[in-house]
C-alpha cells in the first residue's frame, strides 16, 4: 500500500509538469511568441492536424500564417486535463480579422472559433506528438465564407 501511495504524488507532479508547460505554450500564443513554443518541442515531434500527419515546418508555417491573418489572436484555455503522458486542452480563440485567410481579404471582422489540442510529453517534459482538432465554423460564418444557418 506504501509504494501506492507513493507512486501517486510523482505521476501526479509529472502531469502537473505537463500542464505548466502547455499553459506556458498557450501563453506564448498570447505574446505573438511562437519560438516560446517551438522549444518545448521535441527535434522529433511528430504533428496530426484533423489526424493529419503534418510536418514540423509546415506546422510551424501554418502557425505563422494563422498569426499573418490574426495578428491579435487570444487563446482562452477553457479546460485542461492531463493523464499519463498526455494532456488535453479545451480552447476559446478570439482574434480580429487582419490578414488574408483562405484567400480572403482582410475585414476588421471579430471572429471566434474553437479547438481541442492532444500533447504527449517525455520523460523531460519535451512534447513529442500534437494533435489538433478545430471548429472554424462559428469563424467561417462571421467572416460570410459559409452560410449563416449552416450548423
Amino acid at each position: 500500500m506504501t509504494a501506492t501511495v507513493n507512486e501517486r504524488p510523482a505521476a501526479s507532479g509529472v502531469q502537473e509538469r505537463n500542464k505548466e508547460i502547455a499553459l506556458a505554450c498557450a501563453a506564448a500564443w498570447n505574446r505573438w511568441e511562437l519560438d516560446g513554443i517551438f522549444t518545448h518541442w521535441s527535434p522529433d515531434i511528430r504533428h496530426y492536424s484533423e489526424d493529419r500527419p503534418v510536418d514540423t515546418e509546415q506546422m510551424a508555417a501554418a502557425m505563422r500564417g494563422g498569426l499573418a491573418a490574426f495578428p491579435d489572436l487570444h487563446l482562452d484555455v477553457r479546460s485542461i486535463v492531463a493523464e499519463g503522458d498526455r494532456v488535453i486542452l479545451r480552447i476559446t480563440v478570439t482574434a480580429t480579422h487582419l490578414g488574408e485567410f483562405l484567400g480572403k481579404a482582410p475585414t476588421g471582422k471579430k471572429v471566434s472559433w474553437f479547438m481541442l489540442e492532444e500533447l504527449q510529453f517525455n520523460d523531460a517534459g519535451q512534447i513529442i506528438e500534437h494533435h489538433d482538432v478545430f471548429n472554424y465554423l462559428p469563424m467561417l460564418k462571421e467572416l460570410g465564407l459559409v452560410a449563416a444557418d449552416v450548423l
